[in-house]
């Protein structure tokens, strides 16, 4: 075990992937030699050459459009966002090409492309560096979308979404790059479409990706010390969800909280609502609770950042009024 920061794990899996098959390369803005934005591509150009590490003019809908061709003729591109807010100008090639083209084509093209980078609410990035496009992409057919929450998760996710013949959206959190944790020196995968229950409980399940995985875990700290026994489960895999492990741990508890950094309108939360109360509605005891980040443009002031998001003692107040009764 070697203990290794989430954005190493990021590029261990992609060094990786790349010694492996000579069809996966790089490209984005900055990624060769200064490394990417958070040097998740640190020195890969060293190694790979610029045509596999590739950087490119500030165009996401020229290079995301470039990139789906490769892939439509066999090569496995990685697309890195410096920012995934800049990739909504590549909304129209990821969601009427890569997402679709495979349908379209009737499964004559292949669309094996991974589309990542930071995203999130950071420390005063400002409203259009703060977004959170899970949601946006939810609805468009034929992407597969993954928040990776861990370094362990993020190397296995992404070697597994790198080796994936679908388009995969690969979310990071901005604030979980420095991250450090033991990796196994093995080499290993993990899948795009399941959940991971990182702690069983009985009392109630709460839902989470990303970094609020991390909140969740800090109340529930304060929570075992008055009793309360929480089921975690990280969702991983945003499309398609895992309701296998969603609906067993339901059947158990009986409650839900959903907490996420998505906004309250529309988000990752409103979806599983729906897709809770359609397939396990008779196990609920209690209506399915979700927190969400209020529905405004983030503010820079740091104080007024804070209070958009969902914080620990919310997540603690939440459950203990769930498991009293009070909601």
């Amino acid at each position: 075990m070697a203990e290794t920061f989430f954005f190493n794990a990021l590029r261990e899996a992609i060094d990786e992937e790349m010694a492996r098959d000579a069809t996966v390369f790089v490209l984005g803005e900055d990624v060769g030699h200064y490394g990417g934005s958070y040097k998740v591509t640190k020195d890969l150009y060293k190694k790979y050459g610029d045509l596999r590490v590739l950087d490119t003019p500030i165009a996401e809908n020229s290079f995301t459009g470039m990139a789906i061709g490769a892939a439509m003729t066999g090569l496995r591109p990685i697309i890195e966002g410096m920012n995934m807010g800049f990739l909504l100008l590549a909304f129209n090639q990821i969601s009427n090409n890569a997402g679709m083209l495979r349908y379209t084509s009737g499964g004559n093209f292949k669309i094996p492309i991974v589309i990542r980078g930071p995203g999130g609410v950071g420390r005063q990035l400002g409203a259009e560096h703060s977004q959170r496009l899970e949601a946006y992409f939810q609805a468009v057919p034929g992407l597969k979308i993954v928040a990776c929450s861990t370094p362990y998760n993020a190397k296995g996710l992404l070697k597994s979404a790198i080796r994936d013949n679908n388009p995969v959206l690969f979310f990071e959190h901005v604030l979980l790059y420095n991250l450090k944790e033991n990796l196994p020196e093995e080499e290993y995968l993990l899948p795009l479409d399941k959940a991971d229950v990182v702690r069983q409980g009985e009392d109630v399940t709460i839902l989470t990706y990303a970094r609020m995985r991390h909140h969740v875990m800090q109340a529930v700290k304060e929570l075992e010390k008055d009793g309360f026994d929480p089921e975690v489960i990280d969702l991983i895999s945003l499309k398609p969800l895992d309701l296998e492990t969603i609906g067993a741990s339901i059947s158990k508890t009986h409650r839900v909280i959903i907490v996420e950094e998505c906004m309250k309108t529309g988000g990752i939360a409103a979806e599983l609502i729906a897709l809770i109360n359609d397939r396990f509605f008779d196990e609920l005891d209690a209506p399915v609770l979700r927190l969400s980040s209020q529905d405004i443009p983030t503010p820079y002031n740091g104080q007024l950042e804070r209070l958009t998001i969902v914080q620990p003692p919310q997540i603690v107040e939440a459950v203990q009024k769930m498991v009293a009764g009070k909601i």
